[in-house]
């Protein structure tokens, strides 16, 4: 009974605050649907809410449905297997809350603010995330295939087994980042700031490294099969040995550690793969047939 009366004050809560937001929050539809154990429960948010409030609130599960929540404040907000999936989170402040496999497919998040959050295991495959700050964020096996992070901070953010195929890492802040054991082929690491990262085991073929720093990033074990280094200082990067340099080209700008040499770029062509788009989700039940009962009267 304890457990069925705070889950209703947690919900009551959020409401309360949403209607706090004034006017913008007008739009805002909600539905609660219990099921059979006590915290178990769907909330569905969608329409518009523009500077909505709902930091420390448990929004477990919740589906933000087409939902234009831009510049949001959900500070420290519990947001476990949520589904963002389309909706514009543009400017939000997600810092230190728990999206651990929330699905964010194809939403828009510019700008969000996701410092020292948990999104471990979430998916967010063709998002654009252009400009996000996730120094420290726990990304580790996060599914980020297809999606923009031009000019992302990532500093000491854990990317470990994270797949991130196809995906746009340009001009990023990624200093100490963790990148181990990730999947980052075809993708674009241009210019990008990569210092002390960890690369170990990391499948990087066929990416885009032109121009970018990466004193005392490791490379031990990486597949560099057709990474483009031009103009990349690598003078300073640790774990690389020939034969993956001889796999990958560059030009006269290229700087590698001593007695390492690479082949010239010659008609580099990248040949872009798109991840499958998620499932669809289910279709809804089909509604039973009506009967039309017919009940016979014997004259008895």
């Amino acid at each position: 009974m304890t457990r069925r009366l705070s889950t209703g004050f947690a919900l009551g809560a959020a409401i309360a605050a949403l209607a706090a937001a004034g006017s913008a929050s007008a739009e805002v539809n909600f539905q609660f649907g219990l099921q059979d154990r006590d915290v178990a429960r769907m909330v569905s948010l969608g329409g518009s809410c523009n500077r909505c409030e709902l930091s420390g609130r448990d929004l477990t599960g919740a589906a933000f449905t087409g939902a234009a929540f831009t510049n949001a404040t959900l500070v420290g907000a519990i947001l476990r297997g949520a589904e963002l999936q389309g909706s514009n989170f543009t400017g939000s402040d997600f810092s230190r809350a728990d999206l651990t496999g929330a699905e964010m497919n194809f939403a828009n998040l510019t700008g969000a603010n996701f410092t020292g959050a948990d999104m471990s295991g979430a998916e967010a495959m063709g998002a654009t995330l252009v400009r996000v700050r996730m120094a420290g964020t726990d990304l580790s096996g996060a599914v980020l295939n297809n999606s923009n992070m031009n000019g992302a901070v990532l500093t000491n953010a854990n990317l470990s087994a994270a797949e991130m195929n196809a995906t746009t890492l340009a001009n990023v802040s990624a200093r100490a980042a963790n990148f181990s054991n990730a999947e980052v082929a075809m993708s674009n690491l241009s210019n990008g700031d990569f210092r002390s990262v960890s690369f170990r085991e990391a499948t990087l073929n066929g990416s885009r490294l032109t121009g970018g720093n990466f004193d005392g990033a490791d490379f031990r074990n990486a597949e560099m099969n057709r990474v483009d280094i031009r103009g990349s200082d690598l003078s300073g990067a640790r774990g690389l040995s020939q034969e993956q340099i001889s796999r990958a080209c560059g030009d006269g700008a290229t700087r590698l550690p001593a007695r390492l040499t690479v082949r010239v770029c010659r008609g580099v062509s990248m040949v872009r793969i798109s991840p499958r788009p998620p499932a669809a989700p289910p279709a809804p039940p089909v509604p039973p047939r009506v009967r039309n009962l017919v009940v016979a009267n014997s004259g008895r």
